[in-house]
């Protein structure tokens, strides 16, 4: 599949849906990037989502998603200048493996941005760019992960999950007729079926990672 034909399929699907796939093919806590939500437009609210290949920094190509990481600082890694640019060449959005500031920019730009927290510092007086469009180390502890160029980004109201592009078919092979099981679970429990009942009858009928 084309990066663009993935792209558009992911838009189907939640980042739990992702997250739980992922877990299916025994990847490690199903991609999720521990601490990042969403502060831009909204603070974990409304139907934000952004879904795209991530990128590394500055000539954004259009359609991906700016990552930015460092070692856990005080300062601030992105701010609102950093959001014009990025809107401006066309990105879904930004993931900040760290502080963010000029939230108020952002939201008025009505550009998504996650990040792990606010500051107000800016990050000149500790840190400088050191590396472009290369894997990059997740900054967390107890969590082992490395986000390479290409890999798809998902965002919305739960977090963000990172799929390995070499995962992306497998998981899009799997998620329909997880997401179909569990919209049918949630269906017979509204009506007076015990969980395990439910899910008996139709998560028995998922998708296995062999399937695929």
């Amino acid at each position: 599949m084309s990066t663009d034909a993935i792209i558009k399929a992911l838009q189907a699907f939640s980042t739990c849906d992702v997250s739980d796939a992922l877990l299916k093919l025994k990847h490690s806590r199903g991609g999720f990037l521990s601490g990042i939500a969403l502060w831009s437009p909204h603070r974990q609210e409304g139907d934000t989502k952004i879904v795209g290949p991530a990128y590394t920094i500055d000539s954004i190509p259009p359609s991906s998603i700016l990552f930015i990481s460092a070692p856990p600082v005080s300062n601030a890694l992105y701010g609102g200048l950093m959001s014009n640019r990025a809107k401006y060449s066309g990105a879904a959005g930004t993931v900040v493996d760290g502080r963010i500031r000029d939230l108020q920019e952002h939201r008025l730009l009505n550009y998504p941005v996650f990040a792990r927290n606010v500051g107000v510092t800016a990050p000149g007086e500790v840190l400088e760019v050191s590396e472009i469009n290369t894997p990059v180390q997740f900054q967390s502890e107890g969590q082992d992960m490395v986000i390479n160029p290409g890999d798809y980004l998902i965002g919305d109201l739960n977090g963000v999950v990172c799929l390995p592009k070499e995962l992306a078919v497998k998981v899009l092979a799997l998620m329909p007729s997880q997401v179909e099981a569990d919209e049918k679970v949630a269906q017979d429990i509204q009506q007076g079926r015990t969980f395990a009942e439910a899910a008996k009858d139709h998560r028995s009928k998922v998708k296995k990672p062999e399937d695929v």
